[in-house]
């Protein structure tokens, strides 16, 4: 497995569905790019939406391309775990029995009512 710090994805993670554009990170990072730079014009004291129209835009673009890679990042990392645990249930079944199904009537108690 990789370092956590390797940027680059592997290869493998072309099989993978991409995830949504506007997924939750994506418009969370994108947002917080945004506010990002409101806050530094109020600190400033300029004019919170009217100055700096170029870096509201470079950081909300650059926090929904963040989002949007670790979102990726992550569908990655979920996917290899989940083929390493399968294959490991599928060279192991011993480990992994079926258990008997048992119907709801073994499984409640008797009801008895006390008045």
């Amino acid at each position: 497995m990789p370092s956590p710090l390797y940027l680059r994805l592997p290869d493998e993670a072309r099989s993978i569905p991409p995830p949504r554009l506007f997924n939750r990170g994506s418009v969370y990072l994108g947002f917080l790019g945004w506010i990002s730079v409101l806050l530094e014009n109020a600190i400033r004291q300029r004019p919170v939406l009217g100055t700096g129209v170029h870096r509201q835009v470079l950081l909300t673009s650059l926090g929904f391309y963040l989002g949007y890679y670790l979102s990726k990042r992550a569908n990655y990392e979920y996917a290899l775990k989940d083929l390493q645990l399968s294959e490991y249930i599928r060279h192991h079944p011993e480990d992994f029995k079926e258990k008997e199904k048992k119907r709801m009537a073994e499984v409640l108690e008797n009801f008895h009512p006390i008045r």
